[in-house]
């Protein structure tokens, strides 16, 4: 995995948006890496009535150490690839969370 690019993010005035894959039904939630320059993650959750959604939003907040109330999906609410805003953090902040966890 570390040879992989790493995932697509860019600064706004807000904080960071993060481009995720995620894959809904799996046997843990857990980060699986880069899949096509985003940041997969794989989620017990199933994809129903939003479900996943909230799991993803929940997890990503526990991985990254902020409030849940930081992060929010702006594109993607009925896809498996979403845009999260992750309020307050700078793209630095993710990259180094992610090196640490080995994912990048």
């Amino acid at each position: 995995m570390r040879d992989e690019p790493a995932a697509s993010m860019r600064e706004t005035a807000e904080g960071t948006i993060i481009e995720v894959y995620v894959q809904p039904r799996a046997s843990k939630n857990e980060l699986a890496g880069i899949h096509e320059h985003t940041l997969k993650v794989r989620l017990t959750a199933s994809p129903v009535e939003g479900e996943a959604n909230k799991e993803c939003l929940k997890f990503l907040a526990k991985v990254f150490g902020v409030p849940k109330a930081h992060l929010e999906i702006v594109q993607g609410h009925k896809s498996r690839s979403k845009t999260i805003l992750v309020r307050g953090v700078v793209p630095e902040f993710i990259q180094n969370v992610l090196k640490q966890l080995g994912i990048i």
